[in-house]
């Protein structure tokens, strides 16, 4: 049995501002039109489960990560760290980062009994996003020391599975930030600390396949950030299973 459809007036809101987000997205070069596209049906599908708080997820990470993105772009360009096509992302990427926590959302919806499980899903998977563009934007920033995440030796900033203390610090408060904002939609309880881990968790899975799969060009970065995602929803998951509460 599917969960109610929400109301007209709820959807009127939704779309628009879903429409004029893909709109100003796409005029200030943050994301393709394509890529917009897809943002604006991955987030009907977060609505569809997890109602203004899934959407409200995406706005933060959306925001967070095109900030981030951003912040000091010229330096990134000077030292050979900046994304490619000036960081306008793409119909690909906006699945790699979100279409996990999307098919949490449609999952929510069409087995409602099981909401929290899966809206925790949604979180968990959002936070490692989150948590991982922050750390590798602005961990090439901030960072001191640069060190390979399986030997921990020296490494090139930049490079496939080089993590940083300062980049890792700024990823958990990214994760933090979704888990505040995923707490005070649905209700503070034990899963603010499991979508922190479930972000922290799928940040290090993240560089873990950078340093090793990535670097060898068996996973393209989609891949991995498909991966990371999945990780972070997996994390959540089990906290639930393990945990659940009352």
């Amino acid at each position: 049995m599917f969960a109610p459809l929400p109301s007209l007036l709820s959807w009127f809101a939704v779309l628009l501002v879903l429409g004029a987000g893909m709109v100003f997205s796409v005029r200030t070069g943050k994301l393709t039109v394509p890529g917009a596209a897809t943002g604006g049906v991955l987030g009907v599908l977060l609505f569809l489960g997890a109602g203004f708080t899934g959407l409200a997820l995406l706005g933060v990470f959306f925001l967070l990560g095109s900030a981030a993105s951003a912040w000091k772009r010229a330096d990134k360009q000077r030292l050979g760290l900046a994304e490619a096509n000036q960081g306008r992302r793409t119909a690909y990427q906006a699945l790699a980062n979100a279409g996990v926590a999307s098919t949490a959302g449609l999952l929510s919806w069409l087995l409602p009994a099981h909401a929290p499980f899966f809206q925790l899903m949604v979180a968990g998977s959002l936070a490692a996003a989150t948590a991982d563009t922050l750390s590798s934007e602005l961990g090439n920033v901030y960072g001191r020391r640069y060190y390979h995440v399986l030997t921990f030796r020296p490494d090139v900033r930049g490079r496939d599975g080089v993590i940083s203390v300062e980049g890792t610090a700024l990823g958990l408060v990214g994760s933090t930030l979704i888990a505040s904002v995923y707490c005070l939609g649905l209700g503070w309880y034990q899963g603010f600390g499991w979508v922190v881990l479930a972000g922290a968790v799928g940040n290090l899975a993240d560089s873990v396949l950078g340093a090793t799969l990535e670097r060898k060009g068996v996973l393209s970065n989609n891949a991995v950030n498909t991966l990371n995602t999945l990780v972070g929803a997996g994390t959540a998951a089990l906290c639930y299973v393990l945990w659940q509460r009352p």
